[in-house]
């Protein structure tokens, strides 16, 4: 990388000394700037051509420059008679002009070392393009290497020569004296241009007369710089040291055959022996035979025969070469008209722009760019030209690279783009550029495009001409991909939503509803939404295409994969609208079936999404409702391993000792104290309502089964259990406060009460945190019978008392038999089955005499009493409160409306009041 780079250095180093040391101190250096070396040309290729720019109007120029390095070797005489010879030449050809003659820009400047002159934009020699590259810089520009003359070039140069030989012969009365390939220059389109006049011979009669020429005679000491190439000259110059317009004839011919032959000419001449060697070839041109010519094309071929014709007057002059059919090509024609169009007027331009079309694709493309370019874009200057150059210059944009486009074409089309004057042309302007818009946008830069072509397709769309407007929306979605979203967005849909609410013509408003919908895939699904949906009910017309427009963006929206249009949308604004279009009396019956489908798919849509939410909402309620179950039943599962210290922690220690003091009649009652525990509002909510209940409880007169001798006798507001049913079943917690059983009642009457329902299947209300009382679950302090409780059927929810165990015998007064444990197995089912608790069974007291055993139902729940306290009547204890260990009346299920009756029970079931007043008088005192 190194050395490459030491290499290029070194080359760019050599390249400035070569230029610097060449046209350092020429006054030509004042006024432009010279660059690098590109070819050579002149006699023997002794000039070197370098490109430049006029420092002052950046005009870009072809600077000549002869070395007198080169001339060093020669004695002053002869370096005198060079630099005499070289100056003559360029003086010359600065006198003349002509657009086949090479232009001059600035005249022939001496300095010491060296001679320059600046001309028009040059490529290079013709002979350099044959391969010969002497004096070309090292090593040799690719594009001179590589240079490949195209039939048409090589047809119109050779034209262009021969026009430039009339001009000399018919126009100067001049011999050009030295054509040769080193004397014909291709400038930077191409164009074939005469120069070298160094040995030029004008015409030594007056212009009235008939021309004559002299010449000097050969002279083989002088330098070869001050000679002509004799290769190239006729013979009669040599050998009769005469001359006229036809010696430059057989030049012609001469190059005709190099042209076609690789640079080589057809005779080699010894320079020493010239006249010899003249001689000779005098013999073989009069024998000139078809093999010689054979690579010549056929169609010319007599033609360069009879130029190299020993007989001058048998020679075709210049004006009858110019008229051979072998120029009579359409592409050597093409060019020809272009090199002649400033002499045309606008008519015939316009005729001959309108035919090009057909004739670019037959031309190759460096001719059509370098040659056929430029010509155009200079009549962009003239604004009523533009309208039929402008398809031309696209043409050969398409033709053309990114990179050449940028550089050749976009800069001329810029002020193309902004032109609005005059009014026709710029319309027809705006349509040219309209058509070739995918062109533009796909090689014109993003910076251009912003600035230049998409302005002009927004003022396309403002246009008030509505062939324009049209166009320009019917052309817009095959060239939507590649505009930028930023500018369709906020720039493009603006102004197609304004041409459809403002315009007056239908076609237009379709069209805009048309171009919207087929640009609906470049748009994102929230701008649809948000912008163009709320446009449509915005259309002031109820015209059929109108409205079948508006269906079909509706419908595309709706379709779209990477749109749609939300169910909120569809039910609140898009169906809202489309169901008054579907029903609008200008729509025919196919219209009104296309407005069906698409509402009809809309609703089910609808109907679809919604269910779906439904069901996952349901489905996630359900399970939110369970897990809230779950995670209120952990909470309330707390360790009641010891009962007795929970009924502590929220009644106080005196509780449970106190419950068993009191008198049987019931006419103490243990007051619940204060809980020490911190109680929510809720907790103290249900507290205060358990106190109310448990006061009205308490102020009710017993219940006497004698007073009571039908269900009818007793009032319905003074009826125990209908009062209790009512008031409690709407309480979920359970509460069951006993207290010593009338004397008068007993379970036996219990008897006629239907059988109980499963406990364990039953939401019974119990809460896991409450307990019973220690002084309510004496029962009377009778020793339970094992059989009790014991006979609760599962096939009801109405407990079944009959088959209780020890209360079979009428007329029991409140007292069990002591000789059978009381078997409470059947309550354990009333507790939520959570964690492991005492059965009532272990609860219950263990059959011994009551003075001598103290109850195990007493150990569990406190210190036993003594034998005074175990056969003590116990005094009504109020309910358990809500939140805390005890068993409340609320939650009982036995007074839960649900447990009592069912739909479609029999009447019958359930007994008379009286017995049911019994039982409660039984349980509750």
């Amino acid at each position: 990388m190194e050395s490459m780079l030491n290499k290029f250095k070194s080359t760019v180093t050599k390249v400035t000394a070569d230029v610097t040391s060449a046209v350092m101190g020429n006054p030509v250096t004042r006024e432009f700037e010279v660059g690098r070396h590109i070819a050579s040309g002149g006699p023997m290729l002794s000039w070197k051509i370098f490109n430049g720019i006029k420092k002052s109007t950046k005009q870009e120029v072809a600077v000549f420059v002869f070395d007198k390095k080169m001339i060093e070797k020669y004695q002053k005489f002869d370096k005198d008679q060079i630099i005499d010879s070289l100056k003559r030449g360029v003086q010359q050809l600065t006198r003349l002009r002509h657009p086949r003659l090479l232009t001059v820009q600035h005249p022939l400047e001496e300095s010491r070392d060296c001679l320059a002159f600046c001309t028009e934009p040059v490529f290079a020699s013709l002979s350099n393009v044959l391969g010969q590259w002497d004096n070309l810089p090292s090593p040799v520009p690719t594009d001179i290497k590589e240079y490949k003359l195209y039939d048409v070039e090589t047809k119109y140069g050779l034209l262009q020569i021969s026009e430039g030989l009339s001009f000399l012969h018919n126009g100067v009365k001049m011999v050009h004296g030295n054509l040769t390939p080193e004397n014909i220059i291709l400038n930077k389109s191409g164009a074939w241009k005469v120069m070298g006049f160094d040995f030029s011979i004008s015409s030594s009669n007056p212009s009235e007369q008939e021309p004559k020429y002299s010449c000097k005679e050969w002279d083989p000491n002088l330098p070869s710089l001050c000679l002509p190439n004799p290769e190239y000259l006729a013979p009669e110059y040599i050998l009769s040291v005469s001359c006229d317009t036809a010696s430059d004839m057989y030049s012609l011919g001469v190059v005709v055959y190099a042209v076609f032959n690789e640079g080589k000419p057809i005779f080699d001449v010894n320079k020493h022996g010239i006249f010899k060697s003249f001689s000779k070839q005098l013999d073989q041109l009069s024998r000139l035979s078809q093999n010689i010519l054979q690579k010549i094309p056929e169609e010319v071929r007599e033609h360069v025969k009879l130029l190299l014709n020993v007989t001058s007057t048998v020679r075709p002059d210049a004006d009858q070469m110019t008229k051979i059919p072998f120029f009579d090509d359409v592409g050597a024609m093409t060019l020809q008209y272009f090199d002649s169009l400033f002499q045309r007027d606008n008519l015939q331009k316009s005729q001959f722009y309108k035919g090009l079309p057909k004739v670019l694709p037959k031309l190759p493309k460096r001719v059509v760019v370098h040659r056929i370019l430029p010509a155009l874009t200079s009549e962009f200057v003239n604004p009523d030209m533009v309208p039929f150059v402008l398809p031309n210059v696209l043409l050969i944009a398409e033709e053309c690279t990114k990179e050449e486009y940028v550089k050749l074409i976009l800069p001329d089309l810029s002020p193309v783009f902004k032109q609005q004057e005059p009014i026709q042309a710029s319309n027809m302007i705006l349509l040219i550029f309209l058509q070739k818009m995918d062109l533009l946008l796909t090689k014109t830069p993003a910076e251009d495009i912003k600035n230049s072509v998409l302005p002009m397709v927004y003022r396309a769309l403002e246009a008030p001409s509505i062939q324009i407007q049209e166009l320009c929306l019917n052309i817009i979605p095959t060239f939507a991909n590649l505009i930028d979203y930023p500018s369709m967005k906020n720039s493009l849909i603006p102004r197609i939503k304004n041409a459809c609410l403002q315009t007056s013509s239908l076609a237009v408003r379709v069209n805009s509803l048309v171009c919207l919908g087929k640009i609906l895939e470049y748009l994102d699904k929230w701008f649809v939404i948000d912008e163009l949906l709320p446009f449509l009910q915005e259309i002031p017309s109820r015209e059929p295409a109108v409205l079948m427009g508006v269906l079909g963006i509706y419908k595309c929206t709706f379709t779209h994969k990477k749109l749609g249009i939300t169910k909120e949308q569809l039910a609140g604004k898009v169906l809202p609208h489309l169901i008054p279009l579907s029903i609008d009396n200008n729509l025919n019956l196919n219209q009104f079936n296309s407005f069906m489908a698409v509402i009809k798919d809309m609703l089910n849509r609808i109907e679809a999404e919604h269910k779906t939410k439904l069901e996952q909402l349901h489905i996630m309620q359900e399970q939110h409702r369970g897990m809230e179950i779950s995670s209120t039943m952990n909470k309330t599962e707390e360790p009641q391993s010891n009962p007795v210290n929970q009924i502590d922690k929220i009644f106080g220690s005196n509780s449970v000792s106190g419950g068993s003091d009191k008198k049987e009649n019931g006419s103490t009652a243990v007051v619940p104290q204060p809980s020490r525990v911190s109680l929510t509002l809720e907790e103290k909510q249900r507290l205060a309502k358990q106190q109310e209940q448990t006061l009205k409880l308490k102020n009710q007169k017993p219940l006497a089964p004698s007073n009571v001798t039908t269900a009818a006798s007793v009032k319905p507001t003074k009826d125990l259990t209908s009062t209790l049913l009512d008031s409690m079943s709407s309480m979920g917690n359970l509460s069951l406060s006993t207290t010593k059983p009338a004397p008068s009642t007993g379970f036996s009457t219990m008897s006629s009460m239907g059988t109980m329902s499963a406990m364990g299947n039953m939401s019974n209300g119990f809460n896991s945190s409450m307990g019973f009382q220690p002084s309510a679950m004496n029962m009377g302090m009778c020793t339970p019978n094992p059989s009790m409780y014991g006979g609760m059927a599962t096939t009801t929810s109405t407990p079944n008392f009959n088959t209780m165990g020890g209360l079979s015998q009428p007329g029991t007064v409140g007292v069990l038999q002591q000789n059978k444990p009381a078997n409470m197995v059947a309550l354990d089912s009333l507790f939520v089955p959570q964690k492991r608790k005492v059965s009532l069974n272990q609860m219950a007291p263990k059959l011994a005499p009551p003075a001598a055993v103290p109850s195990p139902w007493l150990n569990q729940f406190g210190q036993p009493q003594g034998p005074q306290t175990m056969n003590m009547p116990m005094a009504p204890v109020q309910p358990g409160v809500t939140g805390q260990a005890g068993f409340g009346i609320q939650a009982n299920p036995f007074f839960s409306p649900q447990n009592f009756s069912q739909p479609g029970m029999p009447k019958n079931t359930m007994k008379s009041s009286t017995s049911v007043n019994n039982d409660l008088k039984d349980l509750f005192g």
